[in-house]
């Protein structure tokens, strides 16, 4: 039987040179924790499809910043970018900030804006796993409840996502879980903590921040969860946080909807 012959090394080649550059935009922060946990993420997102291009940039406090990638991105001659905000709920950065930055960009460059990341499976499946490496197994599943504590958002939107990504959570099998807020919303990781207290069939409670990285609101999470039981990690560079970058990737990709200019 005849089979299809493999494409040469020259045309794999031509082909990743052809594939739009991944720019993840990340918001920044002051603290220095928040850039490197990013940098680690969009690196291993990279890693898993050889010959992408992958950039990252950040909205303020951190450099690179996104025009100054933009500019670099047109000045090598790149024609194709998909900008993928790192953000886990489509609040006020991803329907303003984000596509007025990206509308400033070079002429030359097609730009179309991934969808954000939540919600997807792929983040319930992070969040269990930072859980997981906390302490817990999936035997403690039907014993403790779950505060999915976010940074928090004034956006109806994002708050709605978030309850409903809670839903999911706890549809998996844990006992209880309720969200919170870090800032804008309430309640207050504390508050989520104390309530699961008093619910039946809770025997402890763990606090899942819903964060990508580490930073001020981070922090607050943590120091609301110091009455509960467990305290898992921000999702940071998780594997299946990894493969959601290039699953956003793709979809914006497929679709091929430029972001439109300013007049």
């Amino acid at each position: 039987m005849n089979r299809p012959a493999l494409p040469s090394p020259t045309t794999v080649l031509a082909r990743k040179r052809s594939a739009p550059v991944l720019l993840v935009v990340a918001h920044g922060s002051r603290d220095p924790r928040h850039a490197a946990t990013v940098q680690a993420l969009v690196r291993r997102a990279g890693a898993l499809r050889p010959g992408l291009r992958v950039e990252t940039a950040f909205l303020e406090f951190n450099l690179p910043s996104v025009p100054g990638v933009l500019e670099r991105l047109a000045a090598d001659g790149v024609r194709e970018v998909v900008a993928l905000p790192l953000l886990l709920t489509r609040a006020f950065h991803a329907k303003a900030d984000i596509p007025a930055v990206l509308r400033q960009a070079p002429p030359s460059l097609s730009i179309r804006q991934a969808e954000v990341l939540g919600p997807s499976p792929l983040l319930i499946a992070a969040v269990e796993r930072r859980l997981y490496e906390a302490g817990l197994t999936p035997a403690d599943k039907s014993a403790t409840g779950v505060v999915l504590a976010s940074a928090g958002s004034t956006d109806p939107e994002a708050i709605a996502v978030i309850a409903e990504t809670a839903r999911e959570l706890r549809r998996t099998g844990w006992c209880s879980v309720r969200p919170a807020f870090a800032s804008a919303s309430l309640p207050r990781t504390e508050e989520a903590v104390r309530a699961l207290r008093s619910e039946p069939g809770v025997r402890r409670v763990a606090v899942a921040p819903y964060v990508i990285a580490p930073g001020r609101l981070p922090d607050r999470i943590a120091a609301g969860a110091a009455e509960a039981d467990v305290l898992a990690d921000v999702l940071g560079p998780s594997p299946e946080l990894a493969r959601l970058l290039l699953d956003r990737y793709d979809g914006a990709h497929a679709v091929r909807r430029p972001v439109a200019r300013t007049a």
